[in-house]
């Protein structure tokens, strides 16, 4: 079985703060959903539970799971709803109002509906959710009198009664939320972002990537043409650029929205938003006539989409929303202070925006009479080059990310943050390491050394929220991402540590690390700072 997973899976989307305690339990709970009202269910049903175990139960709260959950139920889905739509709405439900199950069947639902299990941990996955459909409001468990929260917030803490009756159940089903929005139902395989699709056949059958680069050297093709062949068994090429696009138009816009925003960020941490201020201070000196600071919008790029995935706002999975601003921070550093500057040996850029020597998409007008391109003016000409650029850098990232995925984890609650950070940090620097020119043993080099460097790294937010230390943390790896590229292009694509090795290295250190620091917020930074 192929390890490819599809980019606009792997790039999806939806909403922060968190793909695994957010996007996905909002699909899982759109699903179920789903599935009530496909087996003619949905009519008798008078009451839905849900109990969010290990990750989920601990970190649900300042992750917005529950709030979530509410949205999925309601029939919402991650890459369409309006994120105020999910913001606050379990934490503010009103006491008393029905809630509208795939918005044509209200029930009764209070907080106490959603029950938090943190210390218990199903055997598929620490992120686990089981949701509940019953006959009448007064079958399942009973709800919480007075509520013995998480924090202050009107979560009930027990954990599932294991006696209380099934009388009166219409539906159970279990979900596991696997990383990246990616989800699972108990029964299925494999993982995906829609419970139980089927695992997708390829025409480039790859499991590694010693594979990947054979395949790639027996066809001549760069990585980034090899992801687009498998793209191709299920979509046109004209839609595969569409998409592309519109992915990286997603990126871009929550760049500019992260660089605007000011204020503090939502939680008890009053986390105050920094990437709008350092955006004025370059402006400023810019301005006065110095240099532009790449590096320094580099920064400020990353810590711009992770505010806004911390405030709940539109993000792309980029492979999870914690580490969501890495791979959009180098895009866009490359978009703004290389693409012009040229695409590098091997790569030149024709005036009618294709790469020499690639077979690359092209971009919209490329398959026109030759009097149409030859009217476009340079900014249109730069617009096309930097748009086919960006395409080989999100295609190129995707091929390794699925490594990453398949033999390893994107998961924080099961690999810790090297899971989440490490693979972003990995699939910039190759994606950057391509654009520039680089050839497929330069990029798995790249990819190497970034994820090299992030081995071991741990998943303890404070307070639960994807805000201390993943809003910086993001920043660095992008700094690192940028490294790792400029490194490998130095080189010669050969190195003594295959991405492979660390790949393996980054599955077996995860098993080995302890569940404290895998997004439970039960050690690390989150046990050493003091909540204020």
């Amino acid at each position: 079985m192929s390890a490819y997973v599809s980019a606009f899976e792997l790039f999806s989307i939806g909403v922060g703060p968190s793909s695994s305690h957010t996007v996905g339990p909002m699909r899982a709970a759109h699903d179920f959903v789903v599935r009530l009202r496909e087996t003619g269910v949905l009519p008798q049903v008078g009451r839905v539970t849900c109990t969010l175990y290990g990750s989920l139960g601990a970190t649900g709260i300042g992750h917005g799971t529950p709030d979530a959950v509410v949205a999925g139920l309601r029939g919402l889905e991650p890459e369409t709803v309006d994120p105020h739509a999910v913001r606050a709405a379990w934490s503010a439900w009103p006491e008393g109002q029905s809630l509208e199950l795939a918005g044509i069947r209200a029930v009764p639902f209070a907080r106490g509906d959603v029950v938090f299990a943190p210390r218990t941990r199903l055997p598929g996955h620490p992120n686990a959710m089981t949701l509940e459909a019953w006959a009448s409001p007064d079958d399942g468990p009973a709800r919480p009198t007075a509520v013995a929260g998480l924090r202050d917030t009107g979560a009930s803490s027990v954990a599932p009664l294991a006696d209380v009756s099934d009388a009166g159940l219409l539906a159970r089903e279990t979900y596991y939320s696997v990383g990246g929005g990616f989800i699972r139902r108990e029964g299925d395989q494999p993982a995906s972002p829609g419970a139980g699709s089927r695992a997708q056949e390829y025409p480039l059958d790859f499991a590694s990537a010693e594979e990947l680069l054979a395949l790639c050297d027996e066809r001549g093709i760069t990585i980034a043409e090899a992801a687009r062949i498998n793209e191709e068994s299920l979509r046109p090429d004209d839609e595969i650029a569409a998409r592309l696009d519109l992915i990286w138009d997603a990126m871009a816009a929550c760049v500019g929205a992260g660089l605007a925003s000011g204020g503090v960020l939502p939680g008890m941490l009053g986390v105050k938003r920094r990437a709008a201020s350092i955006r004025e201070q370059l402006e400023a000196a810019e301005a006065d006539g110095r240099r532009e600071l790449p590096g320094e919008w580099l920064g400020a790029f990353a810590l711009a989409v992770n505010e806004e995935n911390a405030a709940g706002g539109r993000v792309v999975t980029a492979p999870t929303n914690g580490a969501a601003g890495i791979v959009p921070a180098v895009a866009m550093y490359w978009w703004r202070f290389l693409a012009d500057s040229g695409l590098g040996a091997g790569n030149a850029v024709t005036p009618y925006g294709e790469l020499v020597g690639s077979a690359l998409l092209g971009y919209p007008g490329q398959g026109a009479a030759a009097p149409e391109p030859a009217q476009w003016n340079d900014e249109q000409v730069a617009e096309a080059n930097r748009r086919r650029g960006i395409r080989r850098f999100l295609l190129t990232a995707t091929a390794l990310g699925s490594l990453f995925k398949a033999n390893a984890s994107i998961s924080g609650a099961e690999g810790g943050c090297q899971a989440e950070v490490g693979s972003a940090c990995a699939m910039a620097a190759g994606g950057l390491t391509a654009v520039m020119g680089g050839t497929n043993r330069q990029i798995e080099n790249a990819a190497e050394i970034a994820m090299e460097h992030h081995l071991g790294l741990t998943c303890d937010p404070v307070g639960g929220l994807v805000q201390i230390p993943c809003i910086e943390r993001n920043a660095i790896a992008a700094s690192t991402a940028v490294t790792a590229a400029r490194l490998a292009l130095r080189g010669d694509g050969s190195h003594y540590v295959s991405l492979d090795a660390v790949v393996e290295t980054m599955r077996q250190t995860g098993i080995d690390m302890s569940h404290k620091y895998k997004e439970t917020s039960e050690g690390g930074l989150a046990v050493n700072v003091i909540e204020c």
